[in-house]
């Protein structure tokens, strides 16, 4: 099954409180530690086989609960884009020069839930210089989740690194409790900034891409996040305390898309409402819709096959969590966020038909797309949902947590904002202007 599918448990479907451990006859609950061998391999086979094989239908009582999820449905019929063996993708896993390379040979390896995949996920944590490959595949191994998963995690909770360290915190207090949990590092904010908070989003995705016109044949290309990145743009959460609640802004940037070495800058205001009926957290769901020049050749700023003008729509939603210690405007600031997204795109077959996976993960070789331009929409082929997960981070190495140091481009409109004044550079101008652009 897909890594990222969700977990259809009885418990996460209940509408009622499941009720305490005690309630249910126990004195306390069972740890993970407490159980031998043979009883974690047990536990770990019986959640393996519960996910592969439950027909939910018989946990959720009314399909339409779940059974209408199209990326679901998607996933059981879509083959795999990414042709490479088993034995290539443990290869390059480890070895690939590339760390975005590694990191999504980890994620395809994972995504075909090999019985080993945590024991390659795990090589890759202890070993890889790159530290993003490392908290990624952290993720990936919650993802796949069970007793496995948990002890896996476990195992990094005193890295060296204190973000490897906390990441591995957070996804293991997830799996055990349904919440993140996080070390006891002071935060601060960086004056002059225009939002109240950047942060660094993991994104993982999986991209359906509908290959023909009878609607029978489906592709899949589950994208890990580091080659997310690459293609779409590396994005980042800016909250301000103010508008948090209503809206927000995803900053996005595409290194290597421009030849004088600039990022290329692609801004979304989102809006939407937020559930404030618990005082640590807010459950929201927000959607954006901004104008953009879609490019019919697939690639961003490539105009060598046409350019038309849309309007561009995509959903988010999720949960961010506050962190009482950590002040903004006396508010709690959001520590950490997660959640899910969703939204449309258009993949040039022609283009990628062929290629080795290097070639395809290039910058900018994706485009989002609609259904609703008469133009635009028949081009669209490509359904696009996934995960996020963000939380502050150290950047800079002092050890106190950065609020809103991380460069983005934007106004708290959207806008592009170059030098980061808080002035948009030319108003309404949400994304660059390919018109001044050069592709290598």
């Amino acid at each position: 099954m897909a890594i990222d599918l969700c977990n259809k448990s009885p418990a996460a479907l209940a509408e009622s409180d499941p009720g305490s451990w005690a309630d249910a006859g126990h004195a306390e609950p069972v740890l993970l530690d407490d159980l031998g061998t043979e009883q974690r391999d047990a536990l770990n086979f019986a959640y393996r086989t519960t996910l592969s094989n439950v027909d939910p239908r018989f946990v959720a009582g009314d399909p339409a609960a779940w059974a209408s999820d199209f990326g679901y449905a998607l996933d059981r019929v879509a083959i795999r884009l990414d042709n490479r063996t088993n034995d290539e993708l443990r290869e390059q896993a480890l070895k690939h020069p590339d760390p975005a390379m590694r990191e999504q040979a980890l994620f395809e390896y994972a995504d075909r839930d090999h019985a080993d995949a945590i024991e390659l996920l795990a090589q890759a944590i202890r070993d890889d210089t790159d530290r993003q490959v490392r908290w990624d595949a952290l993720w990936a191994v919650e993802k796949l989740g069970g007793a496995r998963a948990v002890a896996t995690l476990q195992r990094f909770l005193k890295d060296a690194d204190p973000e490897i360290a906390e990441w591995s915190r957070l996804f293991t207090s997830e799996l055990q409790t349904g919440d993140p949990a996080f070390d006891g590092r002071a935060g601060k904010s960086t004056p002059g900034r225009t939002f109240d908070e950047t942060i660094f989003l993991l994104i993982h995705c999986d991209l359906y891409v509908r290959l023909d016109d009878s609607n029978q044949h489906w592709g899949k290309i589950s994208l890990a996040p580091q080659g997310l990145a690459r293609i779409y743009g590396q994005a980042h959460a800016c909250p301000n305390v103010a508008t948090r609640e209503k809206q927000l802004v995803i900053a996005k940037t595409i290194d290597g898309l421009h030849t004088d070495g600039s990022p290329h800058v692609d801004n979304y205001l989102f809006r939407g409402f937020t559930d404030r009926t618990r005082r640590d957290r807010g459950n929201f769901f927000f959607e954006s819709l901004v104008p953009r020049p879609f490019f019919k050749s697939g690639r961003a700023d490539d105009p060598s096959q046409g350019v038309a003008q849309a309007n561009i729509g995509f959903a988010r939603y999720g949960t961010w969590h506050l962190e009482p210690r950590f002040q903004i405007h006396d508010e709690y600031a959001i520590r950490y966020v997660r959640g899910r997204f969703q939204g449309w795109g258009h993949v040039n077959l022609a283009r990628i038909a062929g290629k080795p996976l290097e070639e395809v993960l290039t910058p900018g070789n994706g485009v989002l797309s609609t259904l609703h331009d008469p133009e635009v929409g028949p081009m669209t082929n490509a359904f696009i949902l996934g995960t996020f997960k963000g939380k502050l981070n150290d950047w800079d190495g002092d050890g106190v947590i950065d609020l809103n140091s991380r460069p983005v481009y934007s106004t708290a409109e959207g806008e592009i904002d170059s030098d980061q004044d808080g002035i948009p550079d030319e108003p309404g101008l949400t994304c660059c202007d390919w018109t001044t652009r050069q592709l290598p």
